[in-house]
């Protein structure tokens, strides 16, 4: 259950270093990318946005217009930018 308007992202599409963003190379060889794991049962509210190489655990709630930028453990709830821990379920 993905809440409208939520962005999933597994990469920050540029590299922070600017000489590597601007370089002859294609900027893309130096994004980093990490996994996104959403498991069984997990509510995402709308508008959230959830970053790379984060896992949200089973039966978690991730409250509207929250921003996830570290993993959520099961049965919690979680919201705010950056998300944090509000409260077990």
């Amino acid at each position: 259950m993905i809440g409208v308007g939520t962005h999933i992202y597994d990469t920050n599409f540029h590299n922070t270093d600017p000489t590597l963003r601007i370089g002859k190379n294609d900027p893309r060889e130096s994004v980093k990318t990490k996994p996104i794991t959403i498991n069984d049962n997990v509510f995402i509210g709308a508008f959230s946005i959830i970053l790379k190489g984060v896992t949200i655990g089973k039966n978690s709630v991730v409250a509207a217009g929250s921003v996830v930028n570290k993993s959520i453990p099961d049965n919690q709830i979680w919201g705010g930018n950056p998300a944090q821990f509000i409260k077990n379920i």
